[in-house]
């Protein structure tokens, strides 16, 4: 009888354990909540509008329709009960028992106590998310089209974005790309020098985790895009007025909140020891303890390294960590002779605007043209499918060239 392999989660880390199990003797069942395999690190500039949903989104069933030992279920888990190899999903009353389990589940938006603040600031975790974003965006500019009193136009036009990580500073100098430089020509009523972006970051420098250089680099050039960074700055209260910090009000009509994750409640039914974001505290091979059949992997794992350090929730950690455990399944190593999962650090980038970006890669810093060149690269590899890689190149090179984004539509309420 086939052993069955569960994987929860259809992003970076899931997908990648799959298709290393794929045309296996395994039989791998798939459970996601949507049916499309997301790619994350573009999903900023859905929000802003210079690319559309389906250029960094691909149906999961399309992607691994060629493997006949994979099964794709729509659904959500609910519970897992990890003694009983079982699985509880929402919208079926039947349970899935498992031999291996891939925990892959990623994560949302931390507002750390604050969860009403989610309705007025969104966060961007998810196309959802994205378009709601970019609708919000685009409908401030209508809004500020039509008005006349000069204090709610200032509302309308200024843009605050909290938490001054990779996606809080592409998402800062991607708006005010938009609100400076590009859409901005279509209205009539404003001129570019309205528009208020601001940048909010309780540190003491943006892009943390990065060489400090880099993070000066960075900060320099959003300043030179017309950015307001505002650092040691802690967000006290976010309304339907503006955001309260500990230093000042500010008014503004679009709120975007970069600023923390959290993991899955989830990983809370597996009965395991969980950090402070609630990630599961995995062990060197990245299964939980007492429970060797059961790994979890990419954002919902916290995995220490040997000098202290948790890997990051970035999509290369997720990957490789995905192709590891696939192969302690593949070959059905016992827990006490698996090696020691050891993550390969690629770099980090993080994209600033059109041709500003800085990256570390192999302890080599760039920044300029040539970090945004390597950024655009690398995030064109690692697109999935020819036809998104192709369709994504040529957006960028018609936004290089005249400066206009192309998805700007208002859709939903």
């Amino acid at each position: 009888m086939k052993k069955k392999v569960i994987i929860i989660g259809a992003g970076f880390g899931g997908l990648t354990a799959a298709k290393n199990l794929s045309n296996t003797d395994f039989e791998l069942t798939i459970i996601d909540k949507t049916n499309h395999h997301l790619f994350q690190p573009l999903l900023y500039q859905v929000a802003t509008a210079a690319l559309s949903p389906s250029d960094i989104a691909v149906p999961i069933r399309s992607l691994l329709s060629g493997y006949k030992n994979i099964k794709i279920i729509l659904d959500e888990v609910e519970a897992i009960e990890a003694s009983e190899h079982k699985g509880t999903l929402k919208n079926s009353e039947s349970q899935l028992e498992f031999d291996y389990l891939i925990v892959a589940v990623g994560g949302r938006h931390s507002y750390f106590g604050n969860e009403k603040w989610e309705q007025i600031a969104p966060g961007l975790k998810t196309l959802t998310d994205a378009l709601v974003i970019r609708e919000k965006i685009i409908e401030a500019l209508e809004l500020a089209e039509k008005e006349s009193n000069e204090d709610l136009i200032k509302k309308y036009l200024t843009f605050v974005i909290v938490g001054g990580g990779p996606t809080g500073v592409e998402l800062a100098g991607a708006i005010a790309e938009i609100a400076k430089e590009t859409m901005i020509k279509d209205y009539k009523n404003f001129r570019p020098e309205d528009t208020k972006v601001i940048l909010i970051e309780a540190a003491d420098r943006i892009l943390p985790s990065f060489d400090k250089k880099l993070s000066e680099q960075a900060k320099e050039d959003l300043l030179h895009m017309g950015v307001e960074v505002k650092l040691n700055t802690k967000v006290e209260n976010v309304t339907e007025d503006g955001v309260y910090t500990n230093n000042s009000f500010i008014s503004a009509k679009t709120i975007i909140w970069a600023a923390g994750n959290q993991a899955s409640q989830l990983l809370k039914s597996l009965n395991t020891e969980i950090d402070n974001v609630g990630r599961v505290i995995v062990k060197p091979d990245c299964s939980i303890p007492n429970h060797p059949e059961i790994f979890v992997i990419g954002d919902a794992a916290h995995f220490k390294e040997e000098d202290g350090k948790v890997l990051p929730g970035v999509a290369q950690v997720a990957i490789q960590q995905g192709k590891f455990v696939a192969e302690m399944i593949r070959k059905e190593i016992p827990y006490d002779k698996r090696p020691k999962f050891n993550y390969i650090d690629k770099g980090t980038m993080a994209t600033i605007g059109k041709a500003k970006a800085v990256a570390e890669i192999k302890g080599l810093k760039l920044t300029g043209l040539i970090a945004w060149l390597s950024w655009s690269l690398v995030h064109i590899f690692f697109l999935i499918g020819f036809r998104n890689r192709f369709r994504v190149m040529i957006e960028w090179i018609w936004y290089y060239i005249t400066k206009k984004h192309g998805t700007r539509l208002i859709v939903g309420k």
